[in-house]
C-alpha cells in the first residue's frame, strides 16, 4: 500500500450554510492533514482516507463570527480542536467513488457519504505524477451537536441546519 501527499497549495477544504434563509456563508479550513493509502490513485476501492481539520484554522471572511464559531456555542475549540474524518469502504462508479466513513464533530461521529470525482491525472513540471478529486456532502450540523441558533423577526432563524462541505485535493506520492 503506497503513502500519498497531499499538496495543500492546491487543495481545500470548505463549507456552506444558509444564513438567514436568504444567502450563504461560506467557509474554509487553512489547516489539515491527510492519510492517504492506495495501491494506484486510479483505483481507491482498496486504500483509506483519513483526515484531521485544525478547527481554530476556520476562515468565513468575518473575524467576530469566526471567533463565534470556535466557542462553546458551536465547534468548542478548546476542548474539541480537531475535526476527524476516517473511511469505512469506497466503492467505484466509472471515473468516480463513493466514500463512506465516520466524521467526528465536537465529539459526535456519525457515518457520512462523500461523493468523489476523480477530476484525472497528469505530471506537473518537475515529473511528478499528480492526481485531482473533488469530494463532497451535505449533513445536518445539529446531528453533530452544533444546535446553536437564533429566531429572526421575519421568521425562519439565522444559521440553516444543512451544512454543504466541499474537499478538492490534488495528491501525489509521499516522498
Amino acid at each position: 500500500m503506497a503513502n500519498w501527499t497531499v499538496d495543500q497549495s492546491h487543495s481545500s477544504v470548505g463549507f456552506e450554510v444558509k444564513h438567514m434563509m436568504v444567502s450563504k456563508v461560506r467557509g474554509h479550513f487553512g489547516s489539515y492533514t491527510a492519510n492517504i493509502e492506495a495501491d494506484d490513485l486510479t483505483d481507491l476501492t482498496t486504500g483509506s482516507i483519513e483526515f484531521q481539520i485544525d478547527v481554530a484554522s476556520i476562515n468565513t471572511n468575518n473575524e467576530d463570527r469566526d471567533n463565534h464559531l470556535k466557542s462553546a456555542d458551536f465547534f468548542d475549540v478548546e476542548s474539541n480542536p480537531t475535526i476527524d474524518f476516517k473511511s469505512k469502504s469506497i466503492t467505484k462508479d466509472g471515473n468516480d467513488y463513493k466514500v463512506n466513513g465516520d466524521l467526528t464533530i465536537k465529539g459526535v461521529t456519525n457515518e457520512v457519504s462523500f461523493n468523489v470525482e476523480f477530476g484525472g491525472k497528469g505530471k506537473n513540471p518537475w515529473g511528478v505524477d499528480v492526481y485531482g478529486f473533488e469530494a463532497e456532502t451535505k449533513i445536518n450540523r445539529e446531528d453533530f451537536g452544533l444546535t446553536w441558533n437564533a429566531p429572526l423577526e421575519t421568521g425562519g432563524v439565522l444559521v440553516g441546519k444543512d451544512i454543504k462541505i466541499k474537499v478538492e485535493l490534488e495528491v501525489n506520492p509521499a516522498a
